[in-house]
C-alpha cells in the first residue's frame, strides 16, 4: 500500500473538531488568498503531511514538467497531438507567445477581440437571430472543459448577490 493511499484510509478517520483543536492557526495555515479570493482548505480532512504526500505523488507523475511544457506551446494532448493553447488566452495583451516558431499574441487578440464585439452586439440587442429578433437566449454545446466555463459562468449568474 502506497504512503499517499494509506494515509487517505487514515484521514478517513479525522475529525474536523481535532484537526481545529490541534493547530490553533489551521483557518491561517490552510487557506490561501490571490486575486481578491480567499481560498479556505481547513475545513478538509488534510494536515501539512497531507499536502506534502500529495505533493510528491504529483512530482512523481511529472505534473511540473507537464505543466511547463503546456505553458511553452508544446503538444501534450496526446489524443488530438495538439497543443492546449488555451492559457495563453488570459495573458496581457501586449504578452509575446511563441507557437510553431511564430509569434501568435497578435492573432490571439484579434480572436478576443472580435469575440467581445460580438458579445456586445447580442447583449446591446444589435445582433439579431434569424427572424430578425432580438437574441434572448443561448444554447451551449460543449464537451469536456470547453462545457466547464459556461456552465460555471451561467450558475454565477444565477446566484444571488
Amino acid at each position: 500500500m502506497s504512503a499517499l493511499t494509506q494515509h487517505a484510509t487514515e484521514a478517513r478517520s479525522w475529525a474536523l473538531e481535532d484537526l481545529f483543536g490541534q493547530d490553533a492557526q489551521r483557518a491561517t495555515t490552510f487557506s490561501i488568498e490571490a486575486a481578491g479570493l480567499l481560498l479556505d482548505f481547513s475545513k478538509n480532512h488534510l494536515r501539512q503531511d497531507t499536502l506534502n504526500l500529495l505533493t510528491d505523488f504529483a512530482r512523481e507523475r511529472g505534473v511540473e514538467d507537464l505543466r511547463d511544457a503546456m505553458l511553452a506551446g508544446e503538444r501534450i494532448n496526446t489524443t488530438e497531438h495538439r497543443a492546449a493553447l488555451h492559457t495563453c488566452l488570459r495573458q496581457p495583451p501586449d504578452t509575446s507567445f511563441i507557437f510553431d516558431g511564430r509569434d501568435i499574441s497578435a492573432d490571439i487578440q484579434a480572436v478576443l477581440s472580435r469575440m467581445s464585439a460580438f458579445a456586445e452586439k447580442i447583449r446591446d440587442g444589435r445582433w439579431k437571430g434569424f427572424t430578425g429578433e432580438r437574441i434572448t437566449d443561448i444554447v451551449n454545446i460543449g464537451i469536456g472543459g470547453s462545457d466547464l466555463g459556461p456552465a460555471m459562468t451561467c450558475a454565477a449568474h444565477l446566484c444571488p448577490s
